[in-house]
């Protein structure tokens, strides 16, 4: 590896981990270089909205002395990353894009972060979300709106947009984001990088500021997870994430690797599920990944799996029933303008009625048996991430059911529990496009190798330039 301490900011975080234990590199040079990236880009793109260069440097002295010591180095030893406003990093303000909590300084680390540090990290600054990460754009009265960096004009994804943006720019090698309606797998695919949605109960989950437990769907449903321009390093970095923390009664502690299956193994292609509709480059996308699965092995077949719109439309009511007892009132006192007229559409749905609650949540497992099933047979799914390509900036506020119909793809897989992995297929008209890849409950492993086979027949050219926006007409 040629020694370019400057253009480090380029490399996989694979790559810098190595060179750091080798001696090729310190991490001290990792992080200037990151550092100095992140002044270059972030004002064109606003992704980074709590710079931590003190802080960074110290952390990386501190890695390179470990080093020198001889001291076990984790997986993550040196390499610059970003993490979320809204999870908890001592001694930063735990925003959540909310302008009331701009001094809401977290005592301790979430367990997410404070894994991600135990295993060397460099936090070089955190990242931008919308209010209360509520939405699937990123924007708010507080920080302000993060840019694509493909393409100023269109999203980022939401609400890991931040998180998402700085990746693609090469703004750290991994950021962190959390997901329970796409948050990690829409950002990623919007901005040409790899996203993991682990399955639940993967990596811990606990902020120390919050006041009150989460809702049930938010203990059930809600995942934390990496962002990174290369599959290698999702792997590298759920490592890192998915150590025990006692203090989340829901992480299971499963094996990381699972027995290999007999070959070829079975991959269930579905284009359009629930023939919802998707525009054409979307369906071209699924086609392609299976094409490239096709090429590397995999036994690829036409499938959907069962129950697809019913799952979604579950998760619809689980989620949004919940979000109108637990967060209707912090959205209506605090969140902004925009962020509260979103809120207000998507609590539209009426309340189901006690009985109907506890069908629908015994139902879960209805779909679940269902689903296990089908990847019994087929172990992968090759479905879109999103039934557009990456919308135009705001289109929420313009038409909310547009944007809600076209996510459903994202909803199964967080009802279910499953691991997905959302990896980029190239561009079409100049804009990233990507399918998601979900395994088995506990099999990451799976959809990660399948993913890595669709990066390698379609790379992207990230970390990339920020772009302005195509012109009008």
């Amino acid at each position: 590896m040629q020694h370019l301490p400057s253009e480090t900011w380029r490399w996989d975080a694979v790559d810098i981990a190595r060179a750091i234990r080798l001696g090729a590199l310190s991490a001290r040079e990792a992080a200037e270089a990151a550092l100095a990236r992140l002044d270059a880009v972030n004002p064109a793109i606003n992704a980074v909205v709590d710079p931590l260069p003190e802080l960074a440097l110290a952390a990386a002295d501190a890695a390179d002395a470990a080093r020198a010591r001889g001291e076990a180095l984790g997986p993550l030893h040196g390499v610059p990353v970003t993490v979320k406003v809204n999870a908890d990093m001592a001694g930063r303000a735990t925003t959540n894009g909310v302008v009331a909590f701009r001094d809401m300084i977290a005592p301790a680390d979430s367990a997410v972060i404070g894994n991600m540090r135990k295993a060397g990290a460099v936090v070089i600054g955190r990242t931008n979300t919308p209010a209360f990460s509520w939405r699937w754009f990123t924007d708010n009265a507080l920080h302000g709106r993060t840019l694509n960096p493909w393409s100023a004009g269109h999203t980022p994804g939401g609400s890991s947009g931040g998180a998402s943006a700085a990746t693609a720019a090469g703004i750290g090698a991994i950021g962190h984001g959390n997901d329970i309606g796409g948050s990690i797998r829409y950002p990623a695919y919007a901005c040409g990088i790899a996203g993991l949605r682990p399955s639940a109960g993967r990596i811990p989950a606990f902020n120390p500021s919050a006041k009150e437990e989460r809702s049930l769907s938010g203990q059930l449903l809600s995942t934390q997870g990496p962002l990174a321009r290369r599959v290698a390093d999702l792997r590298l970095a759920l490592a890192a994430m998915a150590a025990p923390d006692w203090r989340d009664p829901w992480q299971a502690p499963v094996l990381l690797e699972g027995p290999p299956l007999p070959g070829p193994i079975r991959v269930a292609l579905c284009a359009d599920p629930s023939h919802q509709g998707v525009h054409p480059a979307v369906a071209a996308a699924v086609q392609a990944a299976g094409k490239a699965l096709a090429a590397a092995g995999y036994a690829v077949e036409e499938a959907e799996p069962p129950g697809f719109a019913e799952v979604a439309a579950d998760w619809d009511a689980f989620i949004h029933a919940e979000a109108t007892v637990f967060m209707k009132a912090g959205f209506e006192q605090l969140a902004d303008p925009a962020a509260r007229a979103i809120f207000a559409e998507m609590g539209e749905r009426a309340l189901p009625a006690l009985p109907d609650w506890m069908r629908l949540l015994a139902r879960r497992a209805t779909h679940q048996r269902a689903w296990a099933q089908f990847l019994q047979e087929r172990p992968l799914l090759v479905i879109p991430v999103s039934a557009e390509p990456p919308f135009p900036q705001a289109l929420d506020e313009r038409d909310f059911p547009r944007v809600i119909r076209a996510q459903a793809p994202l909803f199964p897989t967080v009802l279910l529990g499953l691991p997905s992995v959302s990896v980029p297929t190239g561009l079409a008209e100049g804009l990233p496009m990507g399918v998601q890849v979900v395994a088995p409950r506990w099999r990451e492993d799976l959809a990660l190798a399948a993913a890595e086979a669709i990066e390698a027949a379609y790379p992207m050219p990230t970390p990339i330039d920020p772009r302005p926006a195509p012109a009008a007409g």
